[in-house]
């Protein structure tokens, strides 16, 4: 069995010669006592392997000796939080609400606040003004945003204050936003920081690569790294560090990794592809960890992926592999 090293409530894996080439979940299953709990470990954020937060990606990871294996099975926020599984009947799939916020699991083609030159529609904005007006509630209190065609996680507070406070976690980067793109090409390096200039272009309304001395120019920052690499394709973990408009879009796009489906923000000549059509940017905001602005907590939130990326992936698993 591994030696066990404790580090306050964080107990280290050491793997011995005879685990080599078992696998991560199977090695979890062992040290925690059955499957299920392994696959929670990973899929709350416990897990870290080689000081890397590890994930279900990494459950078929084969352990060589020497690698490190750290269990944080209390890490902040990574309890389970009342959830509603699907839709309400209202159409918002929640995540999670108390008296102070809503988080939403957004899907794909919804915009989420109304657009200056556009006219009619239904809004996220709209769908959550609806769900709280019976709560007295009367006006939803938008936190950040997303692309209309991406799907995923937003958060809304329920009054000036918390709305305050939250933005300005934002506005100082603290909280943890990772999200799954899917995109063309070989990616190389598998993992790395992506780091550009942004503006918009006032014409367009569009956001433009920009050099760093323009005054209008703002930092993007994302951290990413290759989950599963295909032929033609690959699956992206980014972190957002910054949260521009279209960041990500914009970053793997013009390193010549445009997101499948994207129409927008593709540079140079397309190149021949066996990835399959797709009807939007596959981008999905996978995962959030705020502070709860009233206790201070930190609370994770994650959002399945939706079936049509899932429908993507198993379509590339099956006829692109490399």
């Amino acid at each position: 069995m591994s030696k066990s090293k404790q580090d306050g409530t964080k107990p280290e894996l050491e793997v011995s010669a005879d685990e080599a080439g078992e696998r991560l979940d199977k090695l979890l299953a062992a040290k925690l006592g059955s499957r299920s709990k392994a696959k929670t470990a990973l899929e709350k954020g416990r897990v870290f392997l080689n000081d890397k937060e590890a994930s279900l990606t990494d459950a078929g990871y084969a352990i060589k000796k020497g690698d490190r294996i750290r269990l944080w099975l209390d890490r902040p926020g990574s309890a389970k939080m009342t959830t509603n599984r699907g839709p309400h009947r209202s159409g918002l799939w929640i995540i999670y609400e108390d008296e102070d916020l809503l988080v939403i699991n957004k899907p794909a083609g919804l915009l989420v606040h109304p657009l200056d030159d556009e006219e009619g529609g239904s809004t996220l904005v709209d769908m959550v003004e609806d769900y709280l007006r019976p709560k007295g509630k009367r006006e939803p209190r938008l936190v950040h945003r997303i692309d209309r065609d991406t799907s995923g996680l937003v958060v809304f507070a329920k009054n000036g204050k918390t709305q305050e406070l939250l933005k300005d976690q934002f506005k100082q980067r603290k909280p943890e936003r990772v999200y799954w793109a899917v995109v063309h090409g070989i990616v190389k390096p598998t993992e790395g920081t992506w780091e550009d200039w942004l503006s918009e272009n006032k014409k367009s309304v569009k956001q433009q690569l920009a050099r760093a001395k323009d005054k209008n120019a703002k930092q993007a920052i994302s951290k990413y790294k290759v989950l599963e690499q295909f032929r033609d394709a690959a699956v992206l973990e980014v972190r957002l560090v910054t949260g521009k408009r279209n960041q990500i879009r914009i970053q793997a796009g013009s390193r010549g990794y445009p997101l499948v489906g994207e129409r927008q923000y593709v540079y140079g000549e397309a190149k021949e592809s066996s990835v399959p059509d797709f009807e939007r940017q596959a981008l999905h905001a996978l995962r959030l960890v705020i502070e709860h602005p009233r206790s201070g907590k930190a609370l994770a939130f994650e959002a399945p992926l939706p079936e049509d990326i899932n429908e993507l992936l198993q379509r590339l698993r099956r006829d692109n592999r490399r």
